[in-house]
């Protein structure tokens, strides 16, 4: 089955399939793909995990919620891809190990281009074009720490009603979204989105899977595929804003040892001293400080660091 030729709609309702998209021009390479058709008809919502390779709780989470989803109690469909880049989901690691391509990076894609590329457009077309919602899960992957959130288009109402109903303690809205994306490709098409972050580290932590699981069956009862109202565990607590682009942090410029002065959600001052890099010897080799006032949203975790790797990301709040 081809992006081109997969239809949601051609499929029985009240049952759920398990499917393989093609990518074009690599044969070696295929998408799994789980839809729910419910009983009557209603909105679509299209979930994706693993655009990153070592991103794993939102995997698990749609395997669970797709596990206990009745069709017969939706009032439209549930189209997930749990594995969306395989090449790199395998190798456990953020970018596919067949071409170095991000997939968060290349979007539209190409069905002529290398196998990230073609990954890309193949999800692009063949799922995210079709959702009336579409939700994108990712966590902080193997070498960076994030807090388990759902991020926005701060100029889309209906991302931010959708945030609040999430689940999440944390929401980020952003006004600008960079090329590249999942959610660029939505937001181009005018499909409103989430994205959602987790600790990462390359475990399941138990609390986030809960978030993530929660936050997809919220998302079908607020798109009234699901019946009854979104169940809210935990009170908001951060309302951040500003750029998402983990690119445009503070990022790394030798090789070193890295050590963090500061906590996940720590408030800080421009200048401030996040953190830094020593040698072998342990002589502070390039220290790290704030270029504004705002909150810790990103921390480099894994302490092996080279140049270029993402560091740290201050963001703003709502509030200021």
């Amino acid at each position: 089955m081809t992006a081109s030729t997969f239809d949601p709609g051609s499929y029985e309702r009240g049952r759920k399939y398990s499917l393989d998209l093609e990518v074009p021009n690599h044969p070696e390479i295929t998408i799994p793909v789980l839809l729910i058709r419910g009983a009557n008809s209603g909105a679509m919502l299209v979930v994706s995990a693993a655009v990153h390779g070592d991103e794993f709780e939102g995997v698990r989470a749609i395997f669970e919620v797709v596990e206990q989803i009745d069709p017969s109690e939706m009032s439209g469909d549930l189209l997930a891809a749990p594995v969306s880049n395989p090449p790199a989901f395998w190798a456990g690691t953020r970018c596919s190990p067949l071409d170095g391509a991000n997939l968060a990076r290349v979007f539209p894609g190409s069905p002529d281009g290398g196998p990230t590329p073609a990954i890309a457009h193949t999800l692009a077309e063949a799922l995210i074009s079709k959702a009336d919602f579409y939700l994108d899960l990712h966590s902080a992957g193997v070498a960076c720490l994030m807090p388990t959130m759902a991020g926005y288009s701060a100029n889309d109402p209906r991302g931010r009603d959708a945030a609040e109903c999430f689940g999440a303690t944390v929401i980020w809205g952003h006004p600008d979204i960079a090329p590249g994306r999942t959610i660029s490709f939505a937001h181009e098409r005018r499909i409103p989105w989430l994205y959602s972050e987790a600790r990462g580290a390359g475990r399941i932590d138990p609390e986030d899977l809960r978030t993530f699981r929660q936050g997809v069956l919220n998302l079908m009862r607020h798109l009234n595929i699901l019946p009854g109202e979104a169940v809210i565990q935990t009170p908001i607590r951060h309302r951040l804003l500003g750029d998402g682009n983990i690119e445009a942090g503070l990022t790394c410029g030798v090789e070193g040892f890295f050590m963090s002065a500061v906590e996940l959600l720590q408030p800080v001052a421009k200048g401030q001293e996040l953190g830094r890099t020593v040698d072998l010897h342990g002589e502070t080799i390039e220290t790290f400080c704030a270029t504004d006032a705002g909150i810790v949203a990103l921390i480099r975790q894994f302490p092996v660091v080279k140049p270029g790797d993402a560091m740290f990301v201050v963001t703003g709040t709502e509030e200021t």
